[in-house]
């Protein structure tokens, strides 16, 4: 398969282009590093990088910035000024637009896989953005899955905290178990190889 891997550089996206990198051709794609240039905030960049790319088999986003922050220093305002605008702009419609650009770009039956995280089901003292933000991207992959045209599939991974990152969350995640990216990096596999659709996979 042609792979596009968005957010190939981060910790979850080295290892799942290790895991599928064995297999495939993966192409990676970010804002500063890559195959291929993406910024999933500018729909132009989406539509560029997606051009470069090819015809492709499936797409992978494992990119998306939220705002960590008490609940308290969020206020009621307008899209823009929100501190809710981040998570919006990025991980939500940066890759809700990242899915709907790919279906021209995507082979019959191919599958786009989309990043979401145990803060969806679980949340956390200041994650109530993350909360937000991956419940609407959870709930945009399952209604997508049965609209879309040619055999094509789309999934979520929700993955807990990642081993690999606790230097940095432990003090958010207390009484959480992390999982190692490598385990996350199988469902990505299980979405692109298998043949489900609609799914949220969980790996907590």
């Amino acid at each position: 398969m042609r792979i596009l891997l968005i957010g190939a550089s981060g910790t979850l996206g080295s290892a799942v282009a290790a895991e599928l990198g064995q297999r495939h051709e993966v192409i990676t794609a970010g804002r500063q590093s890559g195959d291929v240039r993406m910024d999933l905030t500018d729909v132009a960049s989406i539509r560029q990088g997606l051009a470069k790319a090819g015809e492709l088999d499936a797409v992978i986003s494992t990119a998306g910035r939220v705002t960590f922050a008490p609940l308290a220093d969020f206020a009621a305002a307008p899209f823009g000024e929100s501190k809710h605008t981040l998570g919006i702009t990025d991980k939500l419609m940066g890759q809700v637009n990242l899915a709907l650009a790919a279906r021209d770009h995507l082979r019959d039956g191919g599958s786009i896989t989309l990043t979401t995280g145990i803060l969806s089901e679980q949340p956390i003292a200041q994650g109530s953005s993350a909360s937000l933000v991956n419940g609407a991207v959870e709930a945009f992959v399952r209604a997508a899955a049965i609209e879309l045209p040619r055999g094509l599939r789309i999934n979520v991974v929700s993955p807990n905290v990642l081993v690999e990152a606790m230097g940095d969350y432990a003090p958010y995640f207390r009484g959480f178990e992390p999982v190692t990216a490598a385990r996350s990096a199988l469902a990505f596999s299980r979405s692109v190889e298998g043949l489900q659709t609609g799914q949220v996979y969980k790996v907590y």
